[in-house]
């Protein structure tokens, strides 16, 4: 009790020159909140957490890598990663095997 810390969390896609976008347009399934429990429980870990989501329906839906990116706020969604707790992106394997 009282360690308890809500994160904001939007997962973006890259759009040309417009920079980024929402991955998945306006639908709610890539972003949001999640609280954890511990102080401990950073904002890696939300971003792990959503990470890992993506990685399984990727994996489900028989697709690839995406490139894209998973911007972690402290309690509120900001503006992006100039204003994020902590932002991580996933570049698809290019090159050889």
């Amino acid at each position: 009790m009282g360690t308890e810390r809500t994160w904001a969390y939007r997962v973006e896609e890259p759009h040309g020159s417009a920079g980024w976008r929402p991955l998945g347009g306006r639908s709610p399934r890539w972003r949001g909140k999640i609280t954890t429990d511990t102080a401990r429980q950073g904002a890696e870990y939300v971003a792990a957490l959503v990470v890992t989501d993506l990685a399984t329906e990727w994996k489900v839906n028989g697709i690839c890598e995406q490139h894209t990116r998973v911007i972690v706020w402290a309690d509120e969604e900001g503006t992006g990663p100039d204003d994020a707790v902590f932002t991580v992106e996933i570049q698809p394997h290019v090159g050889p095997e």
